[in-house]
């Protein structure tokens, strides 16, 4: 027995199956990234009949290639949009206490005082980190879980982030957002967590011809498709969303992060923060990450032209993010130190002006001549509030009753308070294996048949056999690339994606098929 959380290719065949032979579900998303996870999950505790299709994989697209933050929204107090900057703030305060304790924890970010940055800079950067103090207040966010920001000196500066400039150092200014274990790892415990409320899951499914109540489905591992119905159809496909109407207007930019060994950095545990020279209110971030690594990001680059599946980095953005850092390092980085690099777009609103960095990340609900709701735009952030935005509109427009939301109180699937059986492990749980899957972590060595369970997959890397299992049977993982990119973050590295892939195929072949 699995339990109700648990996504694999045999529930996904017993799902799939009854929607092909004509069973009616309240509501149809079409997508699997964050949004579309988090109305699935919205939809379904209000007692709603559910089907979410992802073409891909779960977290495939833009969900998978964000910062692994969760803004507070202090740059968006700063251009002077209160409304979101106080949402965002309220989001995280959520994520962090009641949505994904397990998943979230505060980041201290560090604005090392160099010469460089001048009295009116070190002015700004102050009143801003004030102003996200006030924020946390607003949101009712205790100092508990988000300290308090303050200036450090010197030396402290240099314990946290060693690797930085210190001479003419004057210190540093320390304040805290939220982050993320992964961004991936969120996407999955929502889509889990609305399996357990009832909802189908169904990826490798793709979406063609849809409208107010109907969707052509088409499964992508056999090749059938059918015409599912609905009461209602949600587009969520992110910057794909124009494919299923063409009428909405998106302006993808491009967000590029580089990996790097932790080691390159001196293993910070602060995230250096660094002005971008002649911009204000805009940096880079060089961020303590899992798997020993450090991301640096991030840029904002138009991207016109068609979508694709896995957006690349250009070679201006890696130089703009080695440049960038290297104004605040006594060594500088270069090219050679770099260990991976991804992209990811997003899905902005078109206003048809300005650099995409000021285009606003505000959502939007709309509904198509054929009747189809999109929601496009918004961030990861708020995820939660945007599909609890798109739902009430939804019902709204087809005169639909059902309860109100009750995700905003809702532990996921590996929050404490989440209702899922803890098992009894009689192996030590390692704390990375509780850092990715929370009070989640005793099962998935518990529930492990796999031989050497709580071996790594591969030298040097912190992920244990079991681990790769579960990402078959509890989450939804049909391949290798599955497991290797999305339920971990091993596929960042090649070289480590190299040495992991041999367990990951040994898992898909011993535990991927429909038993």
């Amino acid at each position: 027995m699995t339990g109700p959380t648990a996504l694999n290719r045999a529930r996904r065949a017993t799902e799939l199956a009854a929607l092909a032979d004509g069973q009616p579900v309240d509501v149809i998303v079409i997508g699997g990234g964050i949004t579309g996870a988090g109305i699935a999950l919205d939809a379904a505790t209000r007692g709603l009949s559910v089907a979410l299709v992802e073409k891909h994989d779960l977290a495939f697209g833009t969900s998978r290639w964000s910062s692994k933050l969760v803004h507070g929204g202090l740059r968006y107090l700063a251009t002077g949009n209160i409304g979101i900057a106080r949402r965002s703030a309220i989001e995280r305060g959520i994520l962090m206490t009641r949505n994904a304790p397990h998943l979230v924890k505060a980041m201290p970010q560090l604005v090392p005082l160099l010469p460089s940055m001048g009295r009116v800079s070190r002015v700004l950067v102050r009143t801003g980190f004030v102003a996200g103090d006030g924020l946390r207040r607003l949101a009712g966010t205790s100092a508990s879980t988000l300290p308090r920001s303050r200036r450090v000196d010197a030396r402290r500066t240099a314990e946290l982030a060693p690797t930085v400039r210190t001479e003419g150092l004057d210190g540093g200014f320390l304040a805290y957002d939220g982050q993320l274990i992964d961004d991936a790892r969120l996407v999955t415990a929502v889509a889990r967590t609305a399996a357990q409320h009832g909802a189908r899951i169904l990826t490798r499914v793709s979406a063609g011809a849809a409208d107010a109540t109907s969707v052509r489905l088409t499964d992508q591992l056999t090749g059938d498709s059918f015409d599912a119905s609905a009461r209602v159809v949600i587009n969520a496909a992110g910057v794909w969303a124009g494919d299923l109407d063409p009428a909405l207007t998106l302006r993808p930019s491009r967000g590029t992060h580089l990996v790097f060994d932790a080691e390159a950095f001196g293993n910070p545990t602060a995230a250096l923060t660094i002005p971008i020279p002649g911009e204000l209110n805009r940096f880079v971030f060089a961020m303590p990450e899992q798997l020993g690594r450090v991301y640096l990001g991030l840029t904002d680059e138009d991207a016109p032209g068609p979508i694709p599946d896995v957006p690349q980095p250009t070679p201006g953005e890696i130089d703009f993010l080695l440049n960038t850092v290297n104004t605040a390092l006594a060594t500088g980085l270069t090219p050679a130190d770099v260990r991976g690099a991804y992209a990811g777009l997003r899905p902005l609103i078109d206003t048809g002006e300005g650099h995409t960095a000021d285009v606003s990340r505000e959502h939007a609900v709309v509904e198509s001549a054929s009747g189809v709701i999109s929601i496009i735009g918004g961030k990861l952030t708020e995820y939660r509030y945007m599909a609890q935005d798109v739902v009430d509109r939804a019902l709204q427009l087809r005169g639909l009753a059902a309860p109100g939301c009750r995700t905003a109180n809702l532990p996921l699937v590996g929050a404490p308070a989440n209702p899922v059986a803890t098992l009894r492990s009689e192996h030590a749980l390692p704390s990375s294996l509780v850092a990715r899957f929370g009070a989640e972590a005793p099962n998935v060595i518990a529930r492990a048949r796999c031989s050497h369970p709580t071996e790594p997959v591969a030298d040097g890397i912190d992920v244990i056999r079991a681990e790769f299992e579960y990402a078959v049977t509890h989450e939804g993982a049909l391949s290798a690339d599955d497991i290797l990119d999305r339920r971990t973050r091993i596929g960042l590295v090649a070289e480590d994606r190299d040495r992991a892939a041999e367990v990951a195929a040994e898992m898909i072949a011993e535990f991927g098929e429909v038993e």
